[in-house]
Protein backbone atom coordinates (compact mmCIF):
# COMPACT_ATOMS: atom_id res chain seq x y z
CA UNK A 1 0.00 0.00 0.00
CA UNK A 2 2.96 2.49 0.76
CA UNK A 3 4.22 2.23 -2.71
CA UNK A 4 0.93 2.41 -4.06
CA UNK A 5 -0.29 5.67 -2.56
CA UNK A 6 3.44 6.94 -2.93
CA UNK A 7 2.22 6.63 -6.92
CA UNK A 8 -1.13 7.81 -6.29
CA UNK A 9 -0.52 11.00 -4.67
CA UNK A 10 2.79 11.82 -6.65
CA UNK A 11 0.50 11.40 -10.28
CA UNK A 12 -2.47 13.23 -8.36
CA UNK A 13 -0.19 16.39 -7.12
CA UNK A 14 1.24 16.34 -11.10
CA UNK A 15 4.32 15.12 -10.74
CA UNK A 16 7.23 13.35 -12.43
CA UNK A 17 9.00 10.97 -10.57
CA UNK A 18 12.48 12.97 -11.69
CA UNK A 19 11.13 15.97 -9.58
CA UNK A 20 9.77 13.91 -6.47
CA UNK A 21 13.55 12.35 -6.38
CA UNK A 22 15.16 15.71 -6.72
CA UNK A 23 13.09 17.57 -4.27
CA UNK A 24 13.78 14.49 -1.82
CA UNK A 25 17.57 14.54 -2.93
CA UNK A 26 17.73 10.95 -4.43
CA UNK A 27 18.02 9.51 -7.80
CA UNK A 28 14.99 8.68 -9.72
CA UNK A 29 15.59 5.41 -9.98
CA UNK A 30 15.95 4.96 -5.97
CA UNK A 31 12.38 7.00 -5.79
CA UNK A 32 11.21 4.15 -8.94
CA UNK A 33 12.52 1.61 -6.25
CA UNK A 34 10.34 2.71 -4.07
CA UNK A 35 6.89 3.54 -5.85
CA UNK A 36 7.54 0.17 -7.40
CA UNK A 37 7.42 -1.28 -3.80
CA UNK A 38 11.44 -2.86 -4.45
CA UNK A 39 12.83 -1.36 -1.49
CA UNK A 40 11.30 0.81 1.54
CA UNK A 41 12.51 4.29 1.54
CA UNK A 42 13.78 5.52 5.01
CA UNK A 43 11.37 7.79 7.14
CA UNK A 44 13.41 10.64 6.08
CA UNK A 45 12.52 10.32 2.83
CA UNK A 46 8.86 9.25 3.67
CA UNK A 47 8.50 12.79 5.95
CA UNK A 48 10.13 14.80 3.50
CA UNK A 49 7.60 12.86 0.57
CA UNK A 50 4.92 13.47 3.14
CA UNK A 51 5.41 17.33 3.26
CA UNK A 52 5.56 17.84 -0.41
CA UNK A 53 2.12 16.03 -1.13
CA UNK A 54 0.46 17.98 1.86
CA UNK A 55 -0.56 14.61 3.80
CA UNK A 56 0.38 13.29 7.01
CA UNK A 57 3.11 10.64 7.37
CA UNK A 58 0.43 7.70 8.16
CA UNK A 59 -1.83 8.80 4.86
CA UNK A 60 1.34 6.93 3.39
CA UNK A 61 -0.03 3.38 4.94
CA UNK A 62 -3.44 3.88 4.03
CA UNK A 63 -5.11 0.63 3.02
CA UNK A 64 -8.35 2.40 1.74
CA UNK A 65 -7.30 4.10 -1.49
CA UNK A 66 -10.38 6.90 -1.69
CA UNK A 67 -9.40 7.55 2.10
CA UNK A 68 -6.03 8.78 0.58
CA UNK A 69 -7.24 10.50 -2.62
CA UNK A 70 -9.57 12.64 -0.06
CA UNK A 71 -6.83 13.82 2.13
CA UNK A 72 -5.39 16.01 -1.08
CA UNK A 73 -5.44 18.98 0.74
CA UNK A 74 -3.82 20.96 -2.19
CA UNK A 75 -2.70 19.78 -5.47
CA UNK A 76 -0.23 22.17 -7.22
CA UNK A 77 0.71 21.63 -10.93
CA UNK A 78 4.62 21.77 -10.74
CA UNK A 79 5.92 21.80 -14.61
CA UNK A 80 8.47 23.98 -14.56
CA UNK A 81 9.16 24.44 -11.26
CA UNK A 82 13.05 24.16 -9.15
CA UNK A 83 13.89 22.34 -6.59
CA UNK A 84 13.66 25.81 -4.32
CA UNK A 85 9.86 26.26 -5.67
CA UNK A 86 9.40 22.67 -4.43
CA UNK A 87 10.44 23.65 -0.87
CA UNK A 88 8.26 26.73 -0.67
CA UNK A 89 5.69 24.42 -1.62
CA UNK A 90 5.81 21.77 0.81
CA UNK A 91 6.54 24.20 3.30
CA UNK A 92 2.98 25.68 2.56
CA UNK A 93 1.26 22.62 2.47
CA UNK A 94 2.89 21.41 6.01
CA UNK A 95 1.46 24.99 6.97
CA UNK A 96 -2.21 23.91 5.86
CA UNK A 97 -2.10 20.58 7.32
CA UNK A 98 -0.72 21.55 10.72
CA UNK A 99 -3.82 24.26 10.40
CA UNK A 100 -6.25 21.91 9.77
CA UNK A 101 -5.39 19.68 12.54
CA UNK A 102 -5.46 22.51 14.61
CA UNK A 103 -9.36 23.45 13.93
CA UNK A 104 -9.67 19.94 14.44
CA UNK A 105 -8.80 19.86 18.01
CA UNK A 106 -9.96 22.72 18.55
CA UNK A 107 -13.94 22.51 17.20
CA UNK A 108 -13.78 18.53 18.00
Amino acid sequence: MLSRNMKLLRTANGMKQEQVAGFLGIGRSAYSNYEDGRREPPMEILEKFANIMGCDLAMLYEEDEEAVKSELICAFRTEGLSKEDMEEIASFKHLVLSYLKMERLLNG
